[in-house]
């Protein structure tokens, strides 16, 4: 199964973005013991410095167009990008969960 991770990074360390991606991962691997998960990378460190907000949602669109599940973390819900994404996955029919 393949899991697209959702959160929140405006104003928060890589090291704040990778342990929260990492409590989501261990949730998810509660949820699903059963299955075999790949985690599809969302945190793109290596994107340039000066890249616009709807750069970074079409790269996020990107990965998300291969997952089977998106996994919403923290106040998803107040920022637009997050919100698109969502509704995205509401469209295409790719299970959510919202933590």
């Amino acid at each position: 199964m393949k899991v697209f991770i959702s959160q929140p990074m405006s104003d928060k360390t890589d090291n704040q973005i990778l342990a929260e991606c990492s409590k989501a991962i261990s949730k998810i691997t509660e949820l699903y013991p059963k299955k075999e998960i790949e985690i599809i990378d969302s945190f793109f460190e290596r994107a340039p410095h000066d890249a616009k907000p709807l750069w970074l949602l079409g790269r996020s669109f990107e990965a998300l167009s291969s997952a089977d599940l998106a996994y919403f973390i923290g106040d998803w819900r107040e920022y637009r990008g997050y919100m698109l994404e969502h509704k995205a996955c509401k469209d295409y029919c790719i299970h959510t969960i919202e933590e």
